[in-house]
């Protein structure tokens, strides 16, 4: 089993900043790319950015220059570093993860936090 445990989530005024984290635990061998995803109501859930385990970072366009993602693989961690917050950024937040367990490779995700920015 595999879990993915996230945190940091909450409510902000515009232009304030939060960190969101992701910690995988269970039967772990190793975590290949790691992402956040969000979904504001009534609209799907849409890509923010990802990270592999070695290489380039991908973001969205909306959060370039705004948001930051990073990871710490020997704590099974993900990070997003979320910078002048606006309020479009209001929704819950996933991070997904693609794990090798010893049986198989999957992609999990975590239940998802809320991040809501007022205006």
């Amino acid at each position: 089993q595999v879990q993915l445990v996230e945190s940091g989530g909450g409510l902000v005024q515009s232009g304030e900043s939060l960190r969101l984290s992701c910690a995988a635990s269970g039967n772990v061998v190793v975590i290949y790319t790691m992402g956040w995803y969000r979904q504001a109501p009534g609209k799907q859930r849409e890509l923010v950015a990802t990270i592999p385990r070695e290489g380039v970072t991908n973001y969205a366009d909306s959060v370039k220059g705004r948001f930051t993602i990073s990871r710490d693989n020997a704590k099974n961690t993900v990070y997003l570093q979320m910078d002048n917050l606006k309020p479009e950024d209001t929704a819950v937040y996933y991070c997904k993860a693609t794990i090798r367990t010893i049986a198989r490779v999957l992609d999990y995700w975590g239940q998802g936090t809320q991040v809501t920015v007022s205006s």
